[in-house]
């Protein structure tokens, strides 16, 4: 598990956790380069249309509250890596 939190791509996951983490990724990253292709790779990994619009709402519901918790420089948990220096 602790590889997963770190580098996905090293982690024992199967084609559909990994298809959902390369999606949230890019959601996560590059978000304009969304394309129809992203969520048809989902479809393919066997994700219906229900289990994406789910996935969308928690990948990007993360991003705002970590974007606010970084906007107002939040102290991190206690388990948490500590921030890149700034």
């Amino acid at each position: 598990m602790r590889t997963v939190a770190t580098d996905w791509r090293r982690g024992d996951l199967d084609a559909a956790d990994r298809a959902l983490a390369e999606y949230a990724e890019k959601l996560t990253k590059t978000p304009g380069a969304m394309a129809e292709a992203d969520v048809g790779g989902l479809r393919e990994a066997g994700f219906h249309d229900v289990a994406i619009h789910d996935l969308i709402q928690v990948v990007a519901y993360f991003n705002y509250i970590n974007r606010i918790a970084d906007g107002v420089d939040v102290e991190l948990e206690p388990e948490m890596p500590p921030r890149s220096p700034r």
